[in-house]
């Protein structure tokens, strides 16, 4: 399963693979670079967003102050 975020405003695509999570940040132009970032495998799709909000809200700025799952972007690999 793919969920893609608007994590402070930076696009993120985090991956379920081989019942680990992969997290990657996306370019504006499509192409996508892994992140060395630790998700436990016990956090569930549902419960992301709030650990995306919990690792990187240092990240926060007034004009883009949340983390949030972009609608319609989870689809099957």
């Amino acid at each position: 399963m793919r969920h893609l975020f608007n994590v402070f405003g930076q696009i993120m695509a985090i991956e379920m693979t081989d019942d680990r999570w992969q997290s990657y940040l996306m370019g504006p132009d499509g192409k996508r670079r892994k992140v060395q970032l630790a998700i436990p495998s016990d956090v569930t799709g549902a419960e992301l967003a709030q650990y995306l909000y919990d690792i990187y809200h240092e990240n926060a700025t007034p004009t883009n102050g949340d983390v949030f799952e972009i609608v319609g972007s989870r689809a099957p690999d």
